[in-house]
């Protein structure tokens, strides 16, 4: 068998990671729905939560959830749930990882052949099987609101930026999704990246192992949503500019909708700056606090070792 499986293995253009994924995707695909692959589409009123009413229902069923959980837990002991919060964040990086790979697959042999261009701005780009995978990273974010849930459970603080970025994330992937914008698989690949990292953060922070790069997880969201936001920017710009202004310099028109185009722009812009606020606020804030304390410590007098020279502080750990 592991021959046979040897035998299969041939990297290529088409087949980045050495085997053709969507050969399992398939199979997988078909024992869970019981169709064929080729057969999915996207359409409103049919496909599971493809109605504006649906994601409506679903948005405030979340943010009730939510709100009046944490009036009730305020009266509540807080729940551990270690071991199943450990669960849920390695189920999260396994699909946020799955999804990632079998886009790049399907993306090399595009950008390979067609080139950037035709793979964020031409009709051709938003391809079948792409669109299953959209849909599925939209279904993921449903997934992801029960991040919420275990903060209220755990009693944890609800930020703003928390509860926003995972609604309205929602949101635009069912907007994009109606909007066929071809360029949504950068903003999506870009963030599915970040998310098998962050899952894996998380899981690993729950099992009580310290992680060092932290900091480093939200500089990476940051550099995220400023390559969304050059590309996005630049396909509404041409989108814009050959539709309204052809005298503009333009490279031609962009697949997608006005309504999806301009959603997009906005919600990213939103997240960046809510994102480098963040920054701001928890890491600088913590460096200033540091320095603040350094400046008030009284030098101690540092006792003479047994040779006569100076004993050295110990360097503290970094974290």
């Amino acid at each position: 068998m592991a021959a046979a499986f040897l035998d299969k293995v041939n990297f290529s253009v088409d087949q980045p990671f050495g085997i053709k994924l969507d050969d399992y995707f398939s199979q997988a695909y078909e024992l869970v729905t019981g169709k064929s692959i080729d057969s999915f589409a996207f359409q409103e009123g049919v496909t599971p939560l493809s109605t504006q009413k649906e994601v409506a229902m679903w948005t405030i069923t979340y943010f009730i959830v939510i709100f009046g959980g944490r009036q009730i837990m305020k009266t509540q002991e807080a729940f551990k749930l270690k071991h199943l919060f450990i669960f849920h964040n390695f189920l999260l990086t396994a699909a946020s990882g799955a999804l990632l790979m079998l886009f790049i697959e399907n993306l090399i042999p595009m950008l390979a052949r067609q080139g950037l261009f035709f793979a964020i701005c031409d009709n051709g780009a938003w391809t079948q099987r792409l669109e299953l995978l959209y849909y599925l990273n939209y279904l993921v974010k449903y997934w992801e609101l029960a991040d919420t849930v275990f903060l209220v459970l755990k009693k944890k603080p609800l930020e703003f930026l928390h509860y926003f970025h995972h609604s309205m994330t929602m949101i635009l992937c069912f907007v994009q999704l109606g909007g066929h914008t071809s360029v949504s698989w950068v903003p999506i690949v870009l963030n599915l990246t970040v998310h098998v990292l962050m899952y894996y953060y998380y899981m690993r922070s729950a099992a009580g192992v310290r992680i060092w790069w932290k900091q480093y997880l939200t500089t990476l969201q940051i550099i995220q949503f400023v390559l969304d936001l050059g590309f996005i920017y630049f396909c509404s710009y041409t989108y814009f500019a050959f539709t309204y202004y052809p005298w503009a310099p333009n490279f031609g028109k962009c697949a997608g909708t006005e309504g999806a185009a301009l959603f997009g722009c906005g919600l990213l812009s939103s997240y960046l700056l809510l994102f480098i606020n963040f920054y701001r606020l928890t890491y600088n804030a913590k460096v200033k606090s540091a320095k603040e304390r350094g400046s008030n410590v009284t030098p101690k007098t540092v006792k003479a070792g047994t040779n006569g020279s100076t004993k050295k502080p110990s360097k503290s750990k970094h974290i």
